[in-house]
């Protein structure tokens, strides 16, 4: 053995004897096979990751109408929570349109994204059969896939996207001026001397989105960090009031208290339903339901995440003039 290969297995010897019964052993625990499946959900581009499973095209018409259309558009076109169709053939050119049909190289990424994240607010709330069938019907949308097409977890990785061999990173998420936001003269201009690097969303934002993280995660709960700065602990915590309660379900982003939004307005709705019989059961079935056509041609998805006792104290709120004060 050389002189600095019995230096360094002193070394270690030397770690491992002084670290061992300190402290740092006690911290956290065996991770179960269970916990480990239920992260261990990503799928490669090889399709490896995929589960049994399929969904058609047709079933999954059904459920995009439910659960997406009323974001991401009839047909797949709305800019406004980024389109899913269109684009073929524009990243190369001066003004690139950016979709999941244009720029995404494998069909098994938008598998992977369905199922980890949408529909929003209840990312995880599809099964794997409706997420093949979904990712169908998106598919054929931006006319990959043929009407009659059916998904499974051998023939979605054969999948051919228009942009396999074109994926870049050389580029922004929208287009300024017909060039990639990146490059944009204003994201040059009075740049900070300094950046701190925080992990920290902006103020309440995970508050209203998802609640007490804790009651998602069973590992956070017990966190030293998040117990410490916990204003009470979780037993304690304070009960939402309604208006609390829309926020945390995203019921208030596409419906305002007193103006339309997507949606029309709680305090329109409440008029509207003033002189009702079992007003309440009648609005509880379609907000479960989703749907379209009673206020206008924007369709509401199926919310099918809410706890039935926030549903029922959302909508008495609701119903009785949606007061914030």
């Amino acid at each position: 053995m050389c002189r600095s290969s019995a230096w360094l297995a002193a070394l270690l010897v030397f770690s491992s004897s002084s670290l061992a019964g300190t402290p740092w052993q006690s911290l956290g625990a065996p991770l179960t096979d269970r916990e480990i499946s239920s992260w261990d959900i990503d799928v490669r581009p090889d399709g490896q990751g995929l589960p049994p499973g399929k969904g058609s095209v047709e079933e999954g018409q059904a459920i995009y109408d439910a659960q997406c259309a009323s974001c991401h558009g009839t047909f797949g076109e709305s800019n406004d929570y980024i389109a899913l169709t269109g684009g073929i053939g524009t990243l190369t050119t001066s003004s690139p349109q950016r979709t999941v049909a244009s720029k995404l190289d494998y069909a098994t990424t938008l598998w992977d994204y369905i199922n980890r994240a949408m529909p929003f607010p209840h990312s995880k709330s599809l099964s794997v059969d409706e997420v093949y069938a979904v990712t169908a019907y998106v598919l054929n949308l931006g006319e990959i896939l043929p009407m009659d097409a059916t998904l499974d977890e051998k023939s979605l990785p054969l999948v051919e996207m228009p942009n396999r061999k074109g994926y870049t990173q050389a580029h922004g998420f929208m287009t300024a001026d017909g060039k990639p936001d990146v490059q944009a003269k204003a994201c040059m201009q009075d740049c900070a001397a300094e950046v701190t690097v925080t992990s920290e969303l902006p103020a309440g934002f995970t508050e209203e989105m998802y609640g007490d993280i804790r009651t998602h995660f069973r590992a956070l709960a017990g966190m030293t960090t998040l117990q410490a700065t916990a204003a009470k602990p979780l037993a304690e915590t304070v009960r939402k009031s309604p208006a609390e309660l829309a926020a945390t379900h995203g019921c208030l982003t596409c419906h305002g208290v007193d103006q339309a939004i997507v949606g029309p307005a709680f305090k329109a709705i409440a008029e509207r339903y003033a002189d009702t019989p079992d007003a309440e059961a009648l609005l509880a079935a379609k907000v479960r339901a989703g749907g379209s056509g009673v206020w206008g041609s924007a369709m509401m998805p199926a919310q099918t995440g809410i706890p039935a006792a926030d549903l029922a104290e959302v909508l008495a709120w609701l119903l009785a003039g949606a007061h914030t004060k």
